[in-house]
């Protein structure tokens, strides 16, 4: 990613010459992977919803499948976005739903059952991902019994607010002198 990066940069930028470890944890990883492979799922079963019913045998259902790849886009997306948490969730419950839809078409008339019962266990593997990706992106909050930190002595300056205040007085007495002596010397 990193080469896009210095075809962009412009003149005289440091050009990046090689990338670092990533920040994302794997758990962050997999969540990204599954809001993509939900995208692209969700945008062949919106597109292609015959040739999906025809693989399976069920045929006639393809306004359901419309629906599921509209379902599968949206959690895709949310599974991408900062709320990443939700959207797994949100595929976990679909993955019920995508069972309960492919054990219905999984009678004794139907001839492809056997494309049917691969669908089902590729669904329920990657039932087991969604749940522990939503698992593992939980936020993280401390027990209810942990002391908090307070800090109502703290300013954010380690030397204390008046020592920023002197020092921004100086700055201003400083800034104010170069002033008056004239135009020949321009104040940064």
């Amino acid at each position: 990613m990193f080469h896009f990066s210095n075809i962009v940069r412009t003149k005289g930028d440091p050009k990046i010459v090689e990338g670092g470890p990533s920040l994302k944890r794997p758990a962050d990883q997999l969540a990204r992977a599954l809001g993509w492979f939900s995208i692209g799922l969700g945008v062949v079963e919106l597109f292609a919803p015959r040739r999906v019913t025809e693989t399976l045998g069920m045929e006639g259902r393809e306004t359901m499948v419309r629906a599921f790849g509209v379902r599968e886009v949206m959690s895709g997306i949310m599974s991408l976005s900062v709320e990443k948490n939700a959207g797994l969730w949100a595929r976990v419950g679909g993955d019920g739903l995508d069972a309960a839809a492919l054990l219905s078409g999984l009678t004794p008339d139907n001839p492809k059952r056997g494309n049917i019962a691969l669908a089902l266990l590729m669904v329920g593997g990657i039932a087991m991902l969604d749940y522990r990706a939503a698992q593992d992106t939980k936020p993280r909050r401390p027990p209810r019994d942990a002391r908090r930190k307070l800090y109502p002595s703290r300013s954010g300056f380690p030397k204390g607010i008046e020592s920023v205040r002197t020092a921004a007085r100086q700055i201003a007495a400083h800034g104010q002198n170069e002033v008056k002596q004239g135009d020949e010397r321009r104040v940064p």
